[in-house]
């Protein structure tokens, strides 16, 4: 069976599995293009809130396929990079919430997905690892600068420059991961914080992704209020909390 990317859809949730568990999901160079084709469709939908990312088999991703690596050597190896720097860019850009469900291995380019995701949760016996100095790849600015905001600068330059493996608590200490769950409280977690995540205003939430992203300038936050303003949704929420039942918010209009 090819590799592939697997999409299961439930009330609002997107869940993105990626499906290669014989080896460990490590990407190929199909699979990187094909995330951000993915992501495009799923940023149309008006049906999806919420997009989980995880993997099959017990693991999250062990990276890129180092064969496909070795076999690119010789010809565009920093074309195999840019591959998984695009599709990093395209997770990080998605316009809806998106959380990374870890268990297993969370390596190299996998764990460059699972940082370029809004949240992070992880099984307690996850371990997560940056390994470009085991192989001496220059690990891209980008992917370097996102890790920095998301850890601080001395908890990147040690998982950078040594490649050493850190297990969850360790991660969720360092602000890698957001929450460690046990057993199957990790899927019940998940299920309970999605069905929220959907029920949320999302107007709230695409702003408040662009503003917590560096998106600041004077045409955004011009942008948010007209929409805040024509969307109704804070008449909605006020308007639900007063009638003490659930907003049913709308934004935006298709």
């Amino acid at each position: 069976m090819e590799p592939t990317l697997r999409t299961a859809h439930d009330e609002g949730v997107a869940t993105v599995t990626i499906d290669r568990p014989a080896k460990r999901n490590a990407m190929t160079p199909a699979m990187w293009r094909a995330l951000p084709v993915l992501l495009a469709e799923l940023a149309d939908d008006p049906g999806v809130r919420v997009v989980v990312l995880t993997g099959a088999g017990g693991t999250f991703c062990a990276g890129a396929d180092i064969g496909a690596l070795h076999d690119a050597a010789q010809s565009a190896p920093r074309e195999q990079q840019s591959l998984a720097v695009a599709a990093e860019e395209a997770l990080a850009g998605f316009p809806k919430p998106t959380l990374a469900v870890v268990r297993g291995h969370c390596v190299g380019g996998g764990c460059q997905l699972a940082a370029a995701c809004d949240l992070r949760f992880a099984a307690h016996d996850a371990l997560f690892g940056i390994t470009p100095a085991k192989l001496g790849i220059v690990y891209a600015a980008s992917s370097t600068e996102r890790l920095v905001r998301l850890v601080g600068p001395a908890t990147a330059k040690f998982l950078l420059f040594s490649g050493e493996l850190i297990d969850a608590a360790r991660a969720l200490r360092a602000g890698l991961v957001d929450e460690v769950h046990h057993g199957d409280e990790l899927d019940k977690r998940v299920a309970e914080f999605t069905r929220t995540l959907a029920a949320r205003s999302a107007l709230t939430q695409a702003a408040a992704k662009e503003f917590a992203d560096g998106r600041t300038g004077a045409d955004r936050v011009e942008h948010w209020g007209r929409e805040a303003a024509a969307s109704g949704e804070a008449a909605e929420g006020v308007a639900a909390f007063l009638e003490r039942r659930a907003p049913r918010f709308g934004w935006p209009r298709h």
